[in-house]
Formats: structure tokens, sequence, C-alpha cells
């Protein structure tokens, strides 16, 4: 089980898994990526729970990776072969564990990038509206400028009160 959390606070959740008795397997709290491998020895539902409690007001995105059961062998009598490998077969080995390191690295990368993507949206929406609130200070400002500069130009009439000859 794998996983990192995308966007959100600190980049940061609390984790558990559980097996079908209720025992906990597996806790960790505010990780920001863990893996967790764990071989299972009793049949029914396992839970896992990432928990944002010490963040309520941050929302978060996790991405994890949850991989049930063996990988199927390359070659179908490859758990009890007796003779060594073909040199096809070999070679049949390696780039399937290579092609296994490739995806790695793929999900590695489009972690980083949705990653990377959350916080230049973010800051996008900071820019915009640092953007918004300085051409509604220069408006303000503005208006008052021209609202000063006309009454320095409007004269003042005297009101012609009850006061008189």
């Amino acid at each position: 089980l794998p996983m990192q959390v995308i966007s959100g606070g600190h980049y940061d959740v609390d984790c558990y898994v559980e097996d079908p008795n209720g025992k906990t397997i597996y806790q960790e709290t505010k990780k920001q990526y863990d893996s967790f491998s764990h071989h299972t020895e009793i049949k029914g539902v396992y839970t896992f729970c990432f928990s944002n409690e010490f963040s309520t007001f941050s929302h978060k995105v996790v991405y994890f990776d949850f991989q049930v059961g063996d990988e199927p062998p390359i070659l179908p009598d490859m758990n009890n072969r007796v003779t060594a490998l073909t040199q096809m077969e070999s070679a049949c080995v390696t780039i399937h564990e290579m092609l296994n390191s490739v995806i790695d690295s793929q999900t590695h990368y489009r972690l980083r990038e949705a990653q990377d993507r959350s916080r230049a949206e973010e800051l996008n929406g900071r820019v915009s509206y640092w953007s918004v609130g300085e051409t509604v200070i220069l408006f303000v400002v503005s208006i008052g400028q021209v609202m000063l500069l006309k009454s320095f130009f409007t004269e003042k009439r005297p009101s012609s009160g009850g006061a008189g000859t």
C-alpha cells in the first residue's frame, strides 16, 4: 500500500490498517508519503483509513495504490523449474523487471506532476485575487484624487442667509 499526499495543508495525513479481527497492523501519524507491505494470514475484510482530524480546515488529496495478490510468474513453470533459464527466458525476466521499474517511475512522475499542478493552480488563484484587489484599490484612489482635484477648482459661494441690510 504505497501512499502519498498530493495536495492540501502541510501534505501530511494519519493512516492506519486493521485486519479482520480489528488488530492494527500499521499505524503512522502525519506522513507525507509511505509504503506498507503485508502478507495476509487471515481471510476477510481489511480496513485502511486516511485521517485528517488534526487539520480539519484544509482538504487533502491522497494517492494510494492497493495491490492484492502476488504477481503471476512470467513463465508458466518458473517456480518449479530444475534447469537453468535459457538466454531468451532470462532476457524476458530482465525486460519484465525493467518494465516494472518504468511503471514505478511513471507513477512517481505522475504524482509529482499532480502535486506541482495543484501548487501552480493555488498560486494562480492567489495572484488573481491579489490583482483584483490591486485593481479595486487603484480605482478607489483614482476616484478619490479626481474628487479632491475637483474640490480645489470649484468655487464656494457664500450662502445668502437671513442677515441683510
